[in-house]
């Protein structure tokens, strides 16, 4: 088990949805916590797009605070509190 954002992983739809859900935050509130529009939580998380740069950072800092782990192993893994 890696803590999100740990090492080269990528943040796909289910890390980002898995995330969201974790932190019991709608997309909205999610968008506002990130600082972007609640359509790009929206496309992270149907796969349209991928976050990245500072969208990337931001994640993984929200995800540290949060306690928030996920298996960022390539069969797509599944997130566990921890």
């Amino acid at each position: 088990m890696k803590t999100a954002g740990e090492g080269g992983e990528k943040w796909g739809a289910a890390e980002v949805k898995a995330l969201r859900a974790h932190m019991a935050l709608t997309q909205d509130r999610m968008a506002r916590e990130l600082g972007i529009r609640q359509q790009t939580v929206s496309e992270w998380e149907r796969g349209v797009y991928r976050p990245r740069g500072a969208s990337k950072t931001a994640l993984k800092m929200i995800a540290e605070r949060a306690g928030f782990r996920y298996d960022a192993s390539p069969d797509g893994g599944q997130e566990t509190a921890g």
